[in-house]
């Protein structure tokens, strides 16, 4: 089978590495201009409505695509040329979680479980027709970095060489997306990253598990940003578990200070001002010399 490799970033390298090393004949692999490619021709269009894009990929003679990791609208009529059609990835059970953030969203919402699908797209976003299906729980600690690479990440290079299988065997179902159930988030981006310390403890621990590592979880010190990536939520018992105002900062510690919220506290120990690095959240404390009482707003 003629198989034409498209995608970018490590999961799209990862996908085509697996399919090269079991001997699946690749054809050809299309990335995003500006990225490099594989052994096999590499083809980077910043377009897929242009005629000539068409005839090179015909040309190609393909009989599948496997499209990995895809930013730029593909049109159906081009994900049809391929012998068998077009098999794409996304992370997310759909219908639920169509969207470019579909890992950050349940763990935001509070989901306790998520997976990945792989899909026959069409000219939809995430519309199409189920190939397979992968469910995988969200844990109380989790982040968008230990569900995507932990989990989603292997575990979808798993699901595209088991649905290669399926189409090469002539077995790959097409399973209709109730659209009853179907959801759609935009992107979840800084603008709704920022932490309002005035939310429930819940809220505010799963927005920032939910944006770590990105976009980050934010707030503002003295109108300066500063995101948040690891912090311990603390809820009260009593009134003392609060005892300040909120988004107040009520002690500094060597491995972090700790934060006031509608119901109890957040130890942060992980963070990022806004011209610099990652950094342990005591160190940034002692360097700009934080103090209690100091408020983030």
């Amino acid at each position: 089978m003629r198989i034409v490799v498209h995608g970018q970033q490590a999961f799209g390298k990862a996908v085509l590495e697996a399919l090269l090393k079991r001997g699946e004949n690749v054809v050809a692999v299309y990335v995003a201009p500006e990225r490099p490619g594989a052994k096999a021709p590499v083809c980077q269009p910043d377009s897929y409505k242009k005629p000539e894009v068409w005839e090179q990929f015909k040309a190609l003679k393909p009989d599948l695509q496997v499209m990995a990791f895809v930013t730029l609208f593909v049109p159906e009529e081009f994900l049809k040329i391929p012998t068998y059609g077009s098999i794409q990835y996304h992370p997310s059970l759909l219908p639920a979680y169509r969207g470019a953030s579909a890992i950050n969203w349940p763990i935001i919402k509070g989901e306790k479980e998520t997976g990945l699908s792989i899909f026959w797209p069409d000219n939809g976003l995430d519309t199409g027709d189920i190939l397979i299906q992968r469910k995988t729980p969200i844990g109380p600690a989790d982040t968008l970095g230990t569900v995507y690479f932990d989990r989603l990440f292997p575990m979808g290079v798993e699901a595209m060489l088991e649905a290669v299988d399926l189409v090469k065997a002539g077995k790959a179902p097409r399973i209709k997306q109730d659209e009853s159930k179907a959801t759609y988030e935009g992107r979840c981006s800084p603008d709704n990253a920022k932490i309002d310390w005035g939310k429930p403890w819940e809220q505010i621990d799963r927005l920032i598990r939910g944006c770590n590592p990105a976009p980050g979880a934010w707030t503002l010190l003295d109108g300066k940003p500063l995101k948040i990536f690891d912090a311990k939520p603390l809820p009260a018992k009593d009134p003392k578990g609060i005892g300040g105002k909120l988004g107040e900062i009520v002690a500094v510690e060597a491995d972090g200070f700790t934060v006031v919220c509608a119901d109890g506290r957040f130890k942060v120990s992980r963070v990022q001002p806004a011209e610099g690095k990652k950094i342990e959240a005591g160190e940034w404390a002692k360097s700009v010399n934080l103090q209690p009482k100091a408020r983030f707003t």
